[in-house]
């Protein structure tokens, strides 16, 4: 049986995505303050460690 590139296609990508719920979207024009030098530093800490420790399974 030949494969087809119109069958193979990800049926995940088969449905447009849905709009967003109401509630996840910003009321006004308020803009998210920008992270200070010592929480990107601490983000990046915290990915860093991520990255390097195993993931453990969930029980």
């Amino acid at each position: 049986m030949s494969s087809n590139p119109q069958h193979d296609a990800d049926h995940t990508l088969a449905y447009p995505e849905p709009p967003a719920h109401p509630n996840w979207r910003r009321r006004g024009t308020a803009k998210p303050r920008p992270l200070t030098p010592d929480e990107q530093k601490r983000n990046r800490e915290l990915l860093a460690l991520a990255e390097r420790k195993p993931r453990t399974r969930a029980a």
